[in-house]
């Protein structure tokens, strides 16, 4: 077994600036390779409290990664808290430094002189290329431990971890295979519930989260090979799928927009959107099914769209008969196969209360959402419960949807 850690590095990090998504990404990336990740870790740009982390993640793992703080600005200190960390010096390497030179030489610039500490390297330390920057990366090797620092930079971090640091790396024989499927429309808690025992079963294991298009329920196992791996999870993620499949809409990389676009099957979809700013139509702007939207909270354009007046009067916009009229004005008056309408309240006494409407296939059906929250999750929620809506009743061809 492999236990790693991951220090990702930079204030900018602690202060919520920037997203830590290169964590995320290498904690994908060990899982799927059998190393066990152990801890996540974010340090700002202070050498006494980075070198104590490289330090303490030594003490208790065989791998520990470190991202971002390889610049040439006197914060950025990754190669000099390895360096005290391992309590080396770090010195100028001839052949990094004359590829520095040769790169800016390529570029008509001359190099400043801060970007020398890029040609830094210690004893137990070599050098990682970097195809995208001017940061080359470390791999260290340390009391049969190894300590990977990499650049902050996505597109510069994800090509050096492939290309460079996994091919180095004594990876376990063990095989992880993950599936996650994918619910709406179930709480958290009535999933577990529904699912039992499985919680509890280590390998294969079955663990539940809540997401922003409902509950993932990701069945994981782990075995010598990724066929052993599979055939393992198999009678698990069958009764996963057999006890949530009145709620599930799809799994692992697939999008409820994606898959109502699938479902659609060449039909076309139009939109009618009132207080939810668009939210609906950015979820479903790449999908080829979608034909036309409107958005509007203008009473006017609304009646012209399909909206009654007397159902404005009597109920309100926010109303379930305002959704089931819009929707099926987004269906005649934009000339769309199937109308897809939501509405939504985000102030006053009901800010929270929305409602969701799908006409086509010869019915219409509604949805009713009302989650105390601020605007933009009112009409996040509002926005995912419609798609919901309308996948569920296209998949059973507007029956029980």
């Amino acid at each position: 077994m492999l236990i790693a850690e991951i220090i990702s590095v930079g204030t900018e990090l602690l202060l919520g600036e920037i997203t830590d998504s290169n964590a995320a990404f290498l904690a994908r990336e060990l899982a799927a390779r059998g190393v066990v990740l152990h801890r996540k870790t974010v340090v700002g740009d202070n050498l006494p409290r980075l070198q104590e982390a490289i330090h303490t993640a030594l003490s208790r793992a065989d791998l520990v990664i470190l991202g971002g703080g390889l610049g040439p600005t006197e914060d950025d200190l990754t190669r000099e808290a390895i360096a005290a960390a391992l309590n080396e010096t770090p010195a100028e390497d001839p052949a990094l430094l004359a590829w520095l030179e040769g790169l800016y030489a390529s570029r008509g610039r001359p190099m400043p002189g801060v970007n020398r500490k890029q040609a830094w390297l210690i004893p137990s330390a070599e050098a990682l290329p970097n195809p995208n920057g001017t940061a080359p990366g470390w791999f260290a090797r340390s009391g049969g431990k190894f300590i990977v620092a990499l650049p902050g930079p996505p597109r510069e971090m994800h090509r050096m971890w492939r290309e460079q640091v996994l091919p180095r790396l004594p990876l376990p024989d063990h095989a992880l295979h993950t599936t996650t499927i994918h619910t709406h429309g179930i709480g958290e808690s009535n999933v577990a519930e529904l699912l039992g025992d499985l919680c509890l079963a280590a390998n294969p294991s079955v663990a539940t989260y809540a997401r922003r298009t409902g509950v993932d329920v990701r069945v994981a196992a782990s075995a010598p090979g990724e066929a052993e791996a599979r055939t393992l999870a198999a009678p698990v993620l069958e009764q996963v799928r057999a006890k949530l499949v009145q709620w599930t809409w799809g799994e692992n990389t697939d999008t409820l927009a994606g898959k109502l676009n699938q479902m659609l099957n060449g039909r076309t979809l139009g939109v009618i959107e009132a207080g939810s700013a668009g939210t609906l139509c950015t979820l479903l702007a790449d999908q080829p099914a979608f034909l036309d939207a409107a958005v509007t909270v203008d009473h006017r354009r609304l009646i012209t769209l399909g909206l009654t007046p007397v159902t404005l009067r009597d109920l309100g916009l926010v109303s379930e008969q305002a959704a089931r009229e819009l929707a099926a004005g987004a269906r005649e008056h934009l000339g769309a196969d199937i109308g897809l309408a939501v509405v939504v309240q985000t102030t006053g006494e009901h800010a929270g209360q929305a409602y969701a409407a799908v006409d086509g296939d010869g019915s219409a059906h509604t949805v009713a959402v009302n989650w105390v929250g601020d605007a933009a999750q009112a009409r996040d929620r509002a926005a995912v419960a419609a798609l919901a809506l309308a996948y569920r009743a296209t998949r059973l061809g507007g029956q029980n949807a």
